[in-house]
């Protein structure tokens, strides 16, 4: 596949979105705000300097009060052309109104919720066809938060609980919108203790490399194949291509679940990852000095 010339941005949940402008505020901005949000980083790497964004909310059961936290947020932000995308059936994903949107907006920002909701409604359907021509061609920015990071790659993680999980069976598998491949995510990460769930998603998978997203924590994914960990919490790699031994299509559903030599990484802010070379960087000028050492 070509090298995609626009970026991703994966978020694990409950994203920081900006700075009060003064302490006296209302209270209804009432997510976690801080001066370098993710949401910040999120519009400076949009190439426009008066971006049009838009915002779907169809992983949400409550769309309209979601759709008001990201208005208020990019209005703290100084983002003024800003559209909520409430497609919330199959129908509305074939309104020529939201293809016509999508066509012009400069950026996309989807809501958490359930995954699944998305899938239902994009998969196979013009909207998504664009939304993967604009970030294959075009300098176009796609982000998402919990859910909407999750539907990012080809294999999604529908649910499961992270107390059962490296039991066969407990981790539900879907397929997603395909943005990503060789790569399955999974969100609120270390707060919700989700390793088990990574690891059997992966392991269930093979020759897959998992993300695990942090709260407030995210990835920012350039050239199809590098990732950069952003905000304030981890971002946990787990690398099956070096599995030796698994015992995952032996058992029985709801056995135990073996593994030989699953490769971790934990990656802080500043950090990067090469999916390609499955190599850890702790810095972007670390990645271009090796890039230039290997081109001697």
């Amino acid at each position: 596949m070509d090298i995609p010339t626009g970026k991703l941005i994966a978020i694990g949940g409950n994203e920081d979105k900006g700075t009060y402008p003064n302490p006296r505020s209302k209270r209804k901005y009432y997510l976690d705000f801080f001066e370098l949000g993710i949401l910040k980083r999120f519009l400076q790497e949009i190439p426009a300097r008066k971006p049009r964004i838009e915002v779907i909310t169809t992983a949400s059961m409550i769309p309209e009060e979601v759709g008001e936290r990201y208005m208020s947020a990019f209005g703290i932000l100084g983002v003024e052309d800003v559209g909520l995308m409430h497609i919330r059936s199959e129908e509305d994903a074939l309104l020529p109104e939201y293809l016509e949107r999508l066509k012009k907006a400069d950026g996309v920002m989807f809501s958490g919720g359930d995954q699944s909701r998305i899938t239902r409604m994009f998969l196979n359907t013009d909207l998504l066809e664009v939304l993967r021509h604009r970030y294959q061609h075009e300098e176009f920015v796609i982000a998402g938060t919990s859910a909407g990071a999750m539907a990012m790659s080809r294999i999604m993680i529908k649910g499961g609980s992270a107390k059962e999980s490296l039991l066969r069976g407990a981790v539900k598998m879907g397929v997603g919108l395909n943005l990503i491949s060789g790569v399955v995510l999974d969100t609120h990460f270390v707060i919700r203790g989700r390793f088990g769930r990574l690891m059997e998603a992966v392991v269930t998978h093979p020759n897959t490399i998992g993300v695990g997203l942090g709260e407030d924590t995210g990835i920012l994914l350039t050239e199809g194949h590098l990732i950069e960990t952003i905000g304030s919490n981890l971002v946990v790699v787990a690398d099956g291509h070096s599995v030796a031994y698994t015992n995952v299509h032996e058992i029985e559903k709801g056995r135990p679940i073996a593994i030989d030599n699953m490769v971790m990484h934990v990656l802080a802010k500043g950090n990067l990852y090469d999916f390609s070379s499955r190599r850890f960087y702790k810095s972007r000028e670390a990645y271009e000095q090796a890039q230039l050492q290997e081109a001697k």
